[in-house]
């Protein structure tokens, strides 16, 4: 048939080398250097770039690219991808501006993703009509009987079919396909029609996609609420669309001959979807992959207890080698005028330990904590829990960039929170000093702390105001075990705290053996007395109960590694402060990130490419803006972004 359709090319075939290096697109590296030297920079900067978006790790290409950049005449339309595909580009184009608020603009860009889709998928699904490919064998080495012979060819044609989905939902820039890429056009239509007032769409596209997703509460909710909008009546009298139904009821049929196949004969099947009913599964197969689920999930589990092991006794060693040369480095210059060394490691009976007087001034105490008083939310820095140590205490806290945000709206003196920034800073300075680092250090945690006792719960109290712990690892005392893992600080390196007052009664700090029981070094809290230490095993540490008054401190935790850090300590960070800046950034929630969208609790995101490192203030939102109560909820993937 192909003899007769195609006529003598049909007899030559590509090797799978040759594939491969058209899927990694290496025509176009040779294609971008021919038409530079024929002076045609328009399509040498196509061919330059398709070769980029699918090898982006290729640096000799990123230096043409850059150099394309420079030259004259280069326009940045000519940075084209020859190779996209419809669908995607459609696709990734509505959900851009679907994510910048703009649904009716988003609506035709999505249908047409959806209709290239289909096309697309007929076109991958006859291309898997070949022959039979003999995966590793000669094929005059292949002995099968004619119904086994049909049977091989026939499933490895379903299976290039079901590849189809990840096939169509992968693009070059990212590691993995999109997951349920199909069913996520309907939910980001469900949404967009609703914001432009179109229910009848919004009935349509929810349904389409509990094709899918039947049980999908949020989903279920949507379609409610249209309904209600609508009218029941009507809303009853849409149903699904047509193409997605056929499209689901071919892909089963599909999947129930591969899944049998699986079970008879042995030929394994990897489901591409995540929608799959579970009843198209064979029984037996079921238990089957249920138990090698398990087998596996024990296995990891094995395997990452071992490596805990073997992580933290490496840790103990490398701690043992290191206390020496700590202990005989520790004691650099405290940096500052005023401030006195109290106590040492060997005083404080450890390594890596140091309490300090006369880090701030009484006014400076004062003035931090009237900004605490006024600017602390209940349980903030603890997820809202008010208490989150002890149901004794209440907890109130602020962070650096709340206290910065809030001098700026005018709801707190600007005075205070640059102050609490740069004593902040200055725990920082005298630490990395004192410990002589060769690596400098950069906050990864900054958080002013006021601890209150509560006063009719007092009398029979046993329980401290903070639990023994280690703040880069989870402590089991009973075994003598740290394991770096969260919801420790893994990446914590040194802790820090600075005290504001003292008069309260109890909150003593304490540092104890492993065991969190033996007691090893005591301080009480003074205002400007800081205790500084290393984050690790050789410091277990913890807070005696307040049982009078009010507590307040400044805790701060340091890393050595610069992407852990919050904020950049440069001079320029403050600056950032005192104007708004509005960048693009990945998709959060289906919310484009630095849009200026508007209130809710604050999120710090690190934005490398600006130079120096720069906080960036995003608010959190309900879907578009709308009272959850009152509008369909928003549940969707974040394909723009590399994280949220």
């Amino acid at each position: 048939c192909l003899r007769g359709c195609l006529g003598p090319p049909a007899a030559h075939s590509l090797s799978e080398e040759m594939e491969l290096e058209f899927r990694k697109r290496s025509p176009y590296n040779y294609l971008q250097v021919a038409y530079f030297k024929i002076n045609k920079l328009e399509k040498a900067v196509a061919a330059a770039h398709t070769f980029f978006v699918g090898n982006p790790e290729h640096m000799e290409m990123r230096q043409n690219l850059d150099y394309y950049q420079t030259m004259s005449g280069v326009k940045e339309a000519d940075f084209k991808d020859l190779e996209t595909q419809p669908h995607m580009q459609e696709f990734r184009l509505g959900v851009r501006l679907y994510s910048e608020e703009q649904p009716e603009e988003a609506v035709p860009h999505l249908e047409a993703a959806l209709h290239e889709y289909f096309v697309a998928y007929e076109e991958c699904h006859a291309l898997c009509e070949g022959p039979y490919d003999y995966d590793g064998y000669n094929y005059l080495e292949y002995n099968a009987d004619l119904f086994q012979a049909i049977t091989d060819h026939y499933i490895q044609v379903l299976s290039c079919k079901q590849n189809c989905v990840t096939e169509l939902a992968s693009h070059p820039s990212r590691e993995k396909p999109f997951e349920d890429f199909l069913p996520s056009h309907y939910n980001y239509l469900q949404f967009a029609y609703y914001n432009i007032g179109n229910y009848t769409q919004a009935v349509e596209c929810a349904k389409t996609y509990l094709l899918f997703f039947p049980n999908d509460e949020v989903m279920n909710q949507n379609l409610a609420y249209y309904a209600a909008m609508l009218g029941e009546e009507h809303a009853r009298s849409i149903g699904p669309r047509e193409s997605a139904k056929e499209y689901r009821q071919r892909s089963l049929l599909e999947k129930e001959l591969l899944f049998f196949a699986y079970d008879v004969f042995g030929i394994p099947f990897v489901d591409p979807d995540s929608w799959t009913p579970e009843e198209v599964i064979p029984k037996r197969l079921q238990e089957k992959q249920k138990s090698e689920r398990e087998t596996a999930v024990r296995i990891s589990q094995e395997i990452g207890n071992l490596m805990k092991e073997i992580e933290t006794l490496v840790e103990e060693k490398t701690k043992e080698s290191l206390d020496v040369s700590r202990l005989t480095r520790e004691g650099g210059p405290l940096l500052y005028e005023g401030i006195s060394l109290t106590m040492n490691s060997r005083l404080l009976n450890g390594s890596q330990r140091v309490v300090m007087d006369g880090v701030i001034s009484d006014h400076e105490c004062q003035e931090l904590q009237r900004l605490t008083n006024v600017a602390a939310t209940s349980g903030d820095g603890y997820r809202g829990q008010t208490s989150p140590h002890t149901p004794n205490e209440k907890f109130y806290g602020v962070t650096v960039f709340k206290a910065l945000k809030l001098g700026q709206e005018g709801k707190v003196p600007l005075q205070s929170a640059h102050l609490y920034y740069n004593v902040t800073e200055k725990v920082r300075r005298i630490m990395e000093s004192y410990f002589r680092l060769d690596t400098p250090l950069y906050f990864s945690y900054s958080h002013l702390v006021c601890r209150t006792a509560i006063d009719e719960v007092q009398a029979e109290r046993k329980d401290d105001s903070h639990p023994v712990h280690v703040d880069n690892c989870i402590l089991n005392a009973e075994t003598l075990v740290c394991v770096k893992e969260p919801p420790a600080y893994t990446f914590r390196d040194y802790s820090a705290i600075l005290y504001l007052n003292g008069d309260f009664d109890g909150g003593n700090f304490y540092f104890t053996e492993l065991d969190a029981k033996t007691v090893t070094a005591e301080v009480q809290p003074q205002c400007g007395r800081a205790v500084g230490f290393s984050s690790g095993t050789e410091n277990p540490h913890g807070v005696k109960a307040v049982t009078r008054g009010q507590r307040c401190a400044i805790r701060a935790g340091e890393s050595s590694r610069h992407e852990r850090s919050t904020w950049d300590t440069s001079s320029n960070a403050l600056s950032l402060w005192s104007h708004c800046l509005v960048l693009p950034g990945p998709a959060v929630n289906g919310i484009q990130v630095g849009k200026g969208v508007k209130t809710g609790s604050d999120a710090e995101f690190l934005l490398p490419s600006l130079g120096p490192t720069s906080a960036v203030l995003v608010q959190r939102v309900g879907p578009a803006g709308k009272e959850m109560s009152l509008g369909p909820l928003r549940n969707l993937p974040c394909p723009l972004g590399s994280s949220s």
